[in-house]
């Protein structure tokens, strides 16, 4: 079962992104404050559950949560200041779009950036694996991978080459094929190593 908090009595968002390690299209993050009593057992690592689960739960997150917001950071601007950055830029937006400042932030994975704003540092924890371990943070991972799902369904509609409605634009072979058959689009990252190999290729099919 996944834990209500880290920092008790404190207001605590979990933030988490998605879209790192694809080919196309904007890395999204989401920032979540739960209630402190929150309970549901049904959330968990958005790996873990299908899509038709992520998609009720994210009704759920959304209805139950005290706030919640959305970071993105686009394609050109992955390219100027390289992935890591970018994703932990797009945490930062989500942090922003907060409608209830935070008093503690907890993080997924294993790097972050200090968060200040006009009332100050933010302090933050950050927790390898965090979304199978804390609610807050499985909630963030959910709403950011059902809403950059949605946002690559609609790029797959106007780009039909490279299977993003599937792939949601990780290197598959056919989004790598895709590449070779009709080039890069204007969505494509292009400081990503595009073609890659066939021993680099992931077979991430939903």
């Amino acid at each position: 079962m996944l834990l209500p908090y880290l920092n008790e009595g404190l207001i605590e968002a979990g933030c988490d992104e998605a879209g790192r390690g694809c080919l196309a299209g904007s890395v999204y993050a989401a920032a979540v404050i739960l209630p402190a009593d929150y309970k549901n057992d049904k959330l968990n690592d958005s790996k873990q559950l299908t899509a038709k689960q992520r998609y009720a739960l994210r009704e759920e997150i959304e209805r139950d949560a005290i706030a919640w917001s959305l970071g993105i950071v686009t394609n050109e601007e992955i390219d100027k200041i390289n992935i890591l950055r970018a994703s932990i830029t797009a945490m930062h937006r989500a942090i922003a779009g907060l409608k209830v400042r935070p008093e503690a932030l907890i993080i997924d994975g294993n790097r972050f950036y200090e968060y200040k704003d006009d009332k100050g540092i933010i302090s933050h924890t950050t927790v390898v694996k965090g979304d199978g371990k804390y609610l807050s943070i499985a909630a963030a991972s959910i709403l950011a991978k059902t809403y950059r799902d949605d946002y690559m369904k609609e790029l797959h509609k106007e780009y039909p080459f490279y299977g993003w409605d599937k792939n949601a634009g990780y290197p598959t072979k056919a989004h790598r094929q895709g590449i070779k058959e009709h080039g890069t689009t204007p969505y494509h990252r292009m400081s990503f190593n595009l073609l890659g190999s066939t021993q680099l290729e992931l077979n991430f099919e939903e």
